[in-house]
């Protein structure tokens, strides 16, 4: 199953949901209210989007994810590598660690996760 698309400001709302679901739509109205400033229109308006599209769910006023944190970065991370690097992975690591130094711990981490 592939997961919807989660638009920058929509991923700013999941952060929050996923740091405190379950959680009533109206606790996480206040909380979009102080973290992103949103009215409570602009959040209730977000919820029922992203109920649409599956990625939410809203049930009897309580809000819970029917998409994970890790799902939602690792298909960002497969459209842009299929976007930018014509579905490379390694042409993207590349890019990557040519952009950023890498410390030891960090290289034995990867090395551990391609292992994987």
């Amino acid at each position: 199953m592939s997961v919807p698309k989660i638009f920058e400001s929509e991923y700013r709302f999941c952060l929050i949901l996923w740091e405190n679901e379950p959680i009533s739509s109206r606790a996480l109205s206040e909380l979009c209210n102080e973290k992103l400033g949103w009215s409570k229109t602009t959040t209730y308006t977000v919820i029922k989007r992203l109920s649409e599209r599956g990625v939410i769910k809203n049930e009897k006023t309580i809000v819970t994810s029917l998409v994970s944190k890790e799902e939602a970065q690792i298909s960002e991370i497969d459209e842009l590598i299929e976007k930018k690097f014509e579905g490379s992975l390694p042409a993207f690591i590349a890019a990557f660690t040519k952009r950023k130094q890498l410390n030891d711990k960090e290289i034995e981490e990867i090395r551990r996760l391609i292992g994987e």
